[in-house]
């Protein structure tokens, strides 16, 4: 038997016992930084390892989008008789791998390198492609085609949404493999209880929630213009970082400064656990108004607390909301309309109340990460033996 016979034997072999010998899983920066992306990519490795497989996680520097491009240059999967593959000192055995995991984040760097020879199939994990995000034609028809090029290099493709797999369709044919595994909603083992959420409900201030990087596509300069027109009516705790876009966070730090919104507004920063168990149990709603997202799996875990959700209907928030029952969708930079869904929610608090159990019941219905990550493993092992 040929050395590629014994190879792909040996691979069924491990997928009748369950077994992935080795994954590799490229993403840039720490698998640890604090957003929803990451939190699916993280509790998939952990998922994965617990299941006994290996992974191993391949970090790339961040930089701007043309340092990425230029990655194309020298960046190799694999070289054959190599025993390692060298990125700036650090040299993980890519020849090793049965599967490697790509974050699409990192879809700049990858291009040529994933249409060069490699001994093993390369899965492409789609949050959401930078071509679908609010920006100038020109800006996202050069994305556009970054991306098409990667999208074209992979072997399959496990997406977080319906959504982000319609948008990318609407960019390349893909008739390769693919699995929708939607994102894991249940870190945080107790929801509130209904009638936790009802007496919530009595206290005066309406208090919203914004969980989210400080960055200009998540929409908290439209919720601030909001607040603005009335300080007094509602309270804003914000949650994350605050180094992602530097410039926007000065700006908007500035802007509730300047606008004397200091009493009403508190920036906490990045929280995780108990500090931002405690903001979601004491919050109303949650108002995220993205430009875009691919899912949004900070409205999930609001409404694991009954917090009703306001997103937009840019992306994949229509997968979660349900506009009016149990949240708002408005079009994004919409001001005057988050205004009105805001007094509706502080003014009836029956209606506060209805929705906060229609978002709770909307979370227990969501499958556990349990189930998802457990497909998603099943999808994996299906390329065993595939390639190489």
């Amino acid at each position: 038997m040929s050395p590629r016979g014994r190879r792909t034997q040996f691979k069924g072999w491990l997928v009748r016992q369950g077994v992935i010998v080795r994954l590799g899983f490229i993403i840039y920066g720490s698998l640890d930084t604090v957003s929803g992306g990451y939190l699916y990519d993280r509790k998939l490795v952990e998922y994965l390892r617990a299941q006994g497989d290996t992974v191993e996680i391949i970090s790339l520097p961040w930089r701007n989008y043309a340092a990425h491009l230029v990655d194309n240059f020298w960046f190799r999967l694999w070289s054959p008789g190599a025993r390692s593959w060298n990125f700036r000192q650090q040299a993980p055995a890519f020849q090793d791998f049965d599967i490697l995991i790509q974050d699409e984040l990192n879809h700049p760097s990858l291009i040529v390198a994933n249409r060069r020879k490699h001994p093993y199939p390369v899965i492409s994990l789609v949050h959401h492609l930078r071509c679908s995000e609010l920006r100038p034609n020109w800006q996202n028809d050069l994305y556009r085609t970054v991306e098409k090029m990667y999208l074209q290099s992979v072997d399959g493709f496990i997406f977080n949404s319906q959504t982000t797999k319609n948008a990318v369709h609407n960019v390349v044919v893909n008739e390769k493999p693919s699995i929708v595994a939607y994102p894991p909603t249940d870190r945080y083992e107790q929801a509130s209880s209904e009638t936790e959420i009802i007496e919530r409900a009595k206290s005066a201030t309406l208090r919203i929630l914004f969980l989210g990087n400080v960055i200009e596509r998540k929409g908290l300069h439209t919720l601030l213009k909001v607040l603005r027109q009335q300080p007094s009516a509602f309270s804003l705790d914000i949650v994350g970082s605050l180094t992602a876009e530097p410039e926007y966070a000065y700006e908007t730090q500035r802007y509730i400064l300047v606008h004397g919104l200091s009493s009403a507004v508190r920036i906490h920063g990045p929280l995780d656990h108990e500090p931002l168990i405690k903001l979601l149990r004491q919050a109303h709603v949650l108002v995220v108004p993205s430009s875009y997202e691919g899912f949004g799996i900070v409205y999930l875990e609001g409404m694991a607390f009954g917090l009703p959700a306001i997103g937009t209907t840019a992306g994949g928030a229509g997968e979660i909301i349900s506009d009016g029952v149990n949240g708002f969708l408005i079009e994004p930079g919409d001001a005057d309309v988050l205004a009105s869904r805001l007094k509706v929610l502080n003014e009836k608090r029956e209606v506060l109340v209805r929705m906060s159990l229609a978002a709770r019941e909307r979370y227990l219905r969501q499958p556990k990460w349990e189930q998802t990550a457990g497909q998603i493993r099943e999808f994996l092992q299906s390329f065993l033996g595939t390639i190489g």
